[in-house]
C-alpha cells in the first residue's frame, strides 16, 4: 500500500469517487431521482408556462453537467488507471 501520510490515500479515494460517478446509470439511477441529463430541459419539471427553465447556474444543472461530463471523458482513463494501481498492488502489494 502507498504510504499512510503521502498521497496514497487521497489517489485512492479520487479513483474510488470517480469509478462511482462513472458508472452511475443515467436511465436506472439518475433520471429516477431527476438527476437526468433530459430533466434539464424537461418543461413537465414543475416550470409553469412562460417561465424561464432550469437555471443554468443552479447547484443542480452544475452537478447534472458534472456528472455527465465525468462519465464522458473519464471512462477510458479510468480503466488505464484503474489498470495501474491494480498491478502496483500486485506486485508491490
Amino acid at each position: 500500500m502507498l504510504s499512510l501520510f503521502g498521497f496514497g490515500p487521497l489517489i485512492y479515494a479520487s479513483c474510488l469517487l470517480l469509478n462511482a460517478v462513472a458508472i452511475l446509470s443515467e436511465d436506472r439511477f439518475l433520471a429516477r431521482i431527476g438527476w437526468g441529463k433530459s430533466s434539464l430541459n424537461d418543461p413537465s419539471s414543475g416550470v409553469s408556462f412562460g417561465a424561464v427553465g432550469q437555471d443554468p447556474e443552479s447547484f443542480r444543472s452544475k452537478g447534472i453537467n458534472l456528472i455527465s461530463s465525468i462519465r464522458t471523458l473519464c471512462r477510458v482513463p479510468l480503466i488505464g488507471v484503474n489498470l495501474v494501481i491494480i498491478i502496483y498492488e500486485i506486485l508491490l502489494g
